[in-house]
């Protein structure tokens, strides 16, 4: 019990220090218990926030016009570069593609928790596979993307970047980051702010699947769309800190979050019932916390503990997920000390066959290899990977062929600086 009280002191010794500080100054000259309760509530409402998914508190400094005001603000720079560089957006870029975007982002919209607000989704010239918000109230989809996705993998992305608005994560990182400051060495710690956003991209995931599902799109293309990364890209599981889920694991769960709200999708229609699904459903029960908060009635204190116990639990969660990165990571990269590349060959120009030998002593899964390379002159990172179906076996030669699928050729590899690397497997239990 001593230990766990002093993890709990570690955490709030910062959260702590500033909400003393700051209702010194609320509930100064308060001669009553219940004064003194409303000073504690209005503390927890300046820096917290009720979660619209879950009715839970959660850290955030700003209110949802100043997260309007600042996240457009962001938004609408970056469209004015757009215009003095001479590029295009939206349907001047694309009409068709802008029409299919905006389709399918009414009705993700609609089933939404911010489905009130005048949202406007941009699509812009870039050959990526990116979309992003920041907290206001714009989605921005990269052409790219657009290509790459049918309607329900559009559904899917489209349905991941509502949800961090939703959700608050532009608040509540942002928050999160200012108290870590003034909170334990480890939550300064990049490893740990990786994490810390690894967790909010899980959460995002959870409800942007709900609301595919609800709008009537299959709930089961994130799923695909992570397998199909995963081929292409494996994990790169020691290469650096995953803010994001790595594919296979984010694969794996977007599958399990759509076998639960499976039951809620009505093809190409929007569930009827949506309004009541969105607080009561397979993933969350929406907790209802306003008799237990009334200022003056013990709802200052109610306020005040919600908060330092959510962020007691979102700190746990991120320093549980930073050392799990931290170990599979040194596995890797012992495991990868332990294989030889023994010869390779030309297929053609854009394949080519390596073998290698296994000298661990532990018989792996999920083995895939990597290769990187750039020019020497810097520029572009390229990167391929090639998978091990199967247990591979210690002592075990096997061999991996490689696909250049981003239009350059092997000729051109041979130039650049590169170098094989592990970028991931799993002990076969």
């Amino acid at each position: 019990m001593v230990n766990g009280m002093n993890t709990v002191i570690n955490l709030r010794k910062g959260l702590t220090a500033l909400l003393l500080v700051t209702a010194a100054s609320v509930i100064s000259g308060c001669q009553t218990l219940q004064s003194l309760d409303k000073g504690l509530y209005n503390v927890a409402e300046s820096i917290s926030e009720t979660d619209r998914v879950t009715g839970q508190r959660t850290l955030s400094a700003a209110d949802r016009s100043a997260q309007i005001r600042q996240g457009n603000a962001a938004v609408e720079q970056m469209l004015a570069k757009e215009q003095q560089q001479g590029r295009r957006i939206n349907g001047a870029l694309d009409k068709q593609q802008y029409q299919r975007l905006v389709r399918i982002f009414d009705r993700i919209h609609r089933v939404s928790h911010l489905n009130q607000e005048r949202w406007q989704p941009i699509l812009i010239d870039r050959d990526s596979f990116n979309a992003f918000t920041t907290g206001g109230t714009y989605i921005v989809v990269h052409l790219g993307l657009m290509k790459q996705l049918d309607d329900d993998g559009v559904a899917a992305v489209v349905g991941h970047e509502i949800a961090h608005t939703v959700a608050n994560h532009v608040g509540e990182r942002q928050t999160q980051q200012q108290f870590s400051a003034l909170a334990s060495e480890a939550a300064r710690k990049r490893g740990y702010q990786a994490a810390f956003t690894h967790e909010l991209e899980r959460e995002a995931d959870r409800i942007g699947i709900l609301y595919s599902a609800l709008a009537g799109y299959n709930p089961y293309a994130g799923a695909g769309i992570w397998e199909r990364q995963y081929r292409l890209q494996g994990n790169a599981r020691s290469l650096f800190a995953h803010d994001h889920p790595v594919n296979a694991e984010r694969a794996r769960e977007n599958k399990q979050i759509a076998d639960k709200v499976k039951q809620y999708y009505r093809p190409g229609q929007i569930n009827p019932d949506y309004a009541t699904l969105l607080d009561n459903n397979s993933l969350w029960q929406k907790r209802d916390n306003r008799h237990k908060e009334t200022a003056g009635e013990g709802g200052g204190v109610a306020a005040i503990l919600s908060t330092a116990l959510g962020a007691y639990v979102d700190h746990q969660q991120a320093k549980q997920e930073a050392s799990r990165q931290s170990q599979q990571a040194r596995f890797v990269k012992a495991v990868e000390q332990t294989l030889k590349l023994e010869q390779q060959s030309r297929i053609s120009e854009t394949r080519w066959r390596t073998q290698w030998r296994y000298s661990g002593n532990l018989p792996l899964k999920g083995v895939v290899m990597g290769i990187m390379a750039q020019n020497k002159n810097g520029g572009q990172l390229h990167r391929y990977v090639s998978h091990f179906d199967g247990v591979l076996r210690p002592g075990q030669r096997f061999t991996l062929d490689f696909v250049l699928h981003d239009g350059l050729k092997l000729s051109q590899l041979e130039k650049m600086n590169s170098r094989y690397y592990l970028d991931d497997a799993l002990p076969a239990r």
